[in-house]
């Protein structure tokens, strides 16, 4: 290129300067700049805004979740909220029927948790290679081996009642019941709330934003439902029971006002369409 061809650079005066944020604004208000100057190719760029996306692309990726992880969701709440009612029912002294179906409920969603989260993964050595590590640091992991935990714990105690039930108590049994309760107890309440976690980790907005609300939620939705269980399967005059399901249905008509009161774009999914319905 010759020198006469060369463009020589201008040095920045007061006058330059207000003519840049003149530009700057006109760009910020309008997506574009109306005055002649260098134009890359495809000028102008449209800007990008939650309701455009980029391009047409959107700004964030929908999860790519099937029925396996809500139907888990419930289960999941339900089994870790249940495994600690029943842990409370008997350590309190209260009727060995609900204490019995509580193990019961929390045993089988022990079972059908990892079964549906396996299925949502595709193959179980992606489940096993999950436990290959335990990063405290991370809710997927500790959700993980929180899992197993209470898979194993619920499943003690289930066995213990079991056998407790068809040749009556001994010693050995009765420590496996213990142990199995106590620990039941221990993993259920993180296991019934951690998934609360997990998603407000995400950079969904309506979940983000309420990440502080959404372990609690989850407990609460977890516990309305092992309550709701529990009380279909004959242990509908216990007074505590019905106290925990009044409980739990009062704190979600709580949260489900405290959102609607709420003003943020990131919460319009929560409030209008199909996901605003369920």
């Amino acid at each position: 290129m010759s020198d006469s061809a060369r463009i020589t650079p201008r040095t920045p005066d007061e006058s330059s300067e207000r003519r840049l944020i003149e530009i700057r604004r006109e760009a910020k208000s309008t997506g574009k700049v109306a005055a002649e100057g260098v134009r890359p190719g495809g000028a102008p760029f449209p800007m990008a805004s939650p309701e455009t996306g980029y391009y047409g692309i959107p700004l964030l990726k929908e999860p790519s979740w099937t029925w396996e992880i809500p139907l888990y969701f419930f289960v999941g709440g339900a089994a870790g909220a249940a495994a600690v009612v029943g842990a409370v029912a008997n350590y309190t002294g209260a009727e060995r029927k609900l204490v019995r179906d509580a193990r019961w409920i929390a045993a089988a969603g022990s079972v059908i948790s990892p079964a549906l989260l396996i299925s949502d993964l595709g193959r179980p050595a992606r489940f096993l290679n999950m436990l290959r590590v335990f990063k405290p640091q991370s809710a997927m992991s500790m959700g993980v081996w929180t899992l197993v935990g209470f898979s194993a714990a619920t499943s003690a105690a289930a066995f213990a009642q079991f056998l407790t039930d068809r040749f009556g108590d001994s010693f050995p049994v009765r420590v496996i019941e213990q142990a199995g309760q106590a620990a039941s107890l221990l993993f259920g309440l993180p296991f019934s709330n951690y998934t609360g976690v997990l998603i407000g980790a995400t950079a969904i907005p309506a979940w983000n934003e309420n990440a502080g609300d959404l372990p609690i939620h989850f407990g609460m939705s977890g516990l309305s439902a092992a309550v709701g269980m529990l009380e279909l399967m004959g242990n509908n005059k216990s007074r505590a029971l019905q106290a925990l399901g009044l409980g739990a249905a009062l704190f979600e008509c709580w949260a489900g006002l405290r959102i609607e009161t709420r003003h943020s774009p990131g919460l319009e999914p929560l409030k209008h369409g199909g996901s605003g319905s369920l």
